[in-house]
């Protein structure tokens, strides 16, 4: 598995498994699936309430494991890592992400702060932000100096927030994709999709992960079964063709699937 190298110095894997509507009770059959089956990255955050479970999945392995700060919390971001870190059973995250920006409270350069203060405790080993515009991280940065190692954003072939990620490569910032398949079945059904897939004889989530991942992009899909865990993992083996890329590329209408981060919070 490929490895992405963070700009504070640290390496984290390019695909892992995002654990989004994995409820609690299930969550650690679940991880520890993704992780026999190779999965190195696990992804989870306060508010998909299975962080317990998480932990479990997560136990007695080595794994780069994620979680993130909510809204509502901005105001005390150590204690609600702690609480994380608790219900992880883990004493450090190795990636701790603000989860939105919420400018309309504007706390989130007071908890960007914070974070930094707490990669320096050694509570989380990187830092890093999700949902975030180049607006808001323009401000981050200009107010401390230091610049997230992930920025966590919605991206798929009819969303690819071209501006965003050329500001991120600019910056040496990881982009992450989260809803990176979409959501349902009309991704993967789309004709441009299940062309490419027909013609190298693979399924049409892993012409997108490769996708994803052809461009350098970390890539967290959700999957809640054995074949779709290794499914996508799969994906690492196929190499799309220009062709390919071009037909992909030209998916992008703008198609947002989850909220607005100006407005959302």
């Amino acid at each position: 598995m490929t490895d992405l190298t963070l700009n504070d110095g640290r390496t984290m894997p390019q695909l892992g498994m995002g654990t989004y509507q994995i409820p609690d009770a299930q969550a650690a059959t679940i991880v520890r699936q993704g992780i026999d089956a190779g999965f190195r990255l696990v992804d989870t955050a306060a508010i998909y309430d299975n962080e317990r479970g998480v932990g479990e999945g997560v136990k007695a392995t080595d794994v780069f494991l994620t979680t993130k700060l909510w809204n509502d919390r901005q105001g005390d971001p150590r204690a609600a890592l702690d609480e994380s870190l608790a219900l992880l059973g883990v004493d450090a995250v190795d990636l701790y992400l603000i989860h939105w920006p919420v400018p309309t409270a504007d706390r989130y350069v007071d908890a960007w702060k914070s974070l930094v203060s707490l990669r320096d405790a050694g509570l989380t080993r990187s830092i890093g932000v999700s949902n975030f515009l180049p607006e808001h991280l323009d401000r981050i940065i200009e107010a401390t100096g230091v610049t997230p190692a992930v920025n966590q954003i919605e991206l798929h072939p009819r969303f690819q927030r071209r501006e965003e990620v050329a500001y991120h490569q600019a910056a040496g910032i990881v982009t992450q994709s989260w809803s990176p398949i979409g959501q349902g079945k009309s991704l993967l059904t789309d004709p441009v999709i299940e062309k490419i897939a027909g013609k190298h004889a693979r399924s049409p989530a892993q012409v997108v992960i490769a996708w994803h991942l052809a461009k350098g992009y970390s890539v967290i899909p959700k999957a809640s079964s054995h074949d779709h865990l290794t499914d996508n993992l799969a994906a690492q083996d196929l190499t799309l063709d220009d062709e390919d890329m071009v037909a992909l590329d030209g998916m992008d209408c703008g198609e947002r699937l989850g909220p607005d981060p100006k407005t959302f919070g």
